[in-house]
């Protein structure tokens, strides 16, 4: 039924409302949270600075740019 797939979206709500309704509307206006001005109001609220991946990480130790295949 509809209703049982709402039930934990609401529990969530109940328990946290303010930080529900934040990300609901991020979510629905589809900002992201790692960009700037974003990241550093949400950095200068927590007091600390967030978590960023280092570059080798992000690309598996490949150069950046493009890439060239041979196809035989």
């Amino acid at each position: 039924m509809f209703l049982d797939e709402l039930i934990p979206m609401v529990k969530e709500l109940i328990q946290q409302p303010i930080a529900f309704t934040g990300g609901f509307f991020s979510g629905l206006l589809r900002i992201n949270l790692n960009d700037d001005p974003v990241k550093s109001w949400i950095d200068e609220q927590a007091g600390s600075s967030s978590y960023t991946p280092s570059a080798t990480s992000a690309n598996n130790g490949k150069s950046t740019g493009p890439q060239s295949i041979s196809i035989d």
